[in-house]
């Protein structure tokens, strides 16, 4: 996997909060087998939100919670969630020179776009198969060093993207206690339901409501199908 990553000084994504920087861990470098922490730190400026406590709660409460007492579902932004992916990286500087060339584990963010909330559900380990299908199946090899192009094994399994918020032509969906409560019930409705024409159905009523105020819109909006 060829990856490319520019460095530029500031970089401010439009979103609905403050960027902040912050300096990323030294990125793991696999050299002949064996592991090696870099010598270098790649400054980046991200924006980054947490969910509210309140959402969390009904999310929680609507999806249960797994093996490891985490919630099943869970709300992240896009500019906050990071996944790692393995390959031979070019860094260029803010004129596109080339700095340097490394085959590494990085951590990137796993969704696009980035300044929108998305829902996720846990997906337990054996859903990836074992580790050895997982390293068999996802082993690179760049400039004849092995990497895994997605990363270590999740021994205790991930999250995975079920929905983005975002309007129909692609706009901006706050994501408030309503809408909360819109993507819960939609969960509950997928867990109880006994039949996709029920759950369908349970949606569309949903969606029928007028739109008196924001949260209201915003329920409306939501494509979840």
């Amino acid at each position: 996997m060829v990856c490319a990553l520019n460095l530029k000084p500031g970089f401010s994504p439009a979103g609905r909060a403050e960027a902040r920087t912050y300096t990323r861990p030294a990125p793991t470098r696999f050299v002949h087998g064996l592991n090696e922490p870099a010598r270098t730190r790649i400054r980046v400026v991200r924006e980054r939100h947490d969910a509210p406590i309140s959402i969390e709660r009904r999310l929680r409460l609507a999806g249960g919670i797994n093996r490891y007492g985490e919630p099943n579902y869970r709300a992240v932004w896009g500019w906050s969630r990071l996944s790692w992916i393995g390959g031979k990286w070019t860094d260029r500087d803010s004129v596109g020179n080339v700095v340097r060339e490394v085959v590494e584990l990085r951590e990137v963010p796993k969704y696009v776009p980035h300044d929108r909330w998305h829902i996720e559900r846990w997906m337990p380990p054996e859903s990836y198969g074992s580790p050895r299908d997982w390293y068999a199946n996802t082993v690179e090899r760049e400039d004849g060093i092995s990497v895994p192009a997605l990363g270590p094994y999740p021994e205790r399994g991930e999250y995975e993207h079920c929905l983005t918020l975002e309007g129909r032509r692609g706009e901006f969906v706050q994501l408030t206690p309503a809408v909360a409560e819109y993507v819960a019930r939609a969960i509950e409705f997928g867990r109880l339901a006994k039949s996709s024409g029920e759950r369908r159905a349970a949606i569309e009523q949903r969606e029928t409501r007028a739109e008196r105020d924001y949260d209201n819109w915003a329920l409306d909006v939501l494509d979840i199908s």
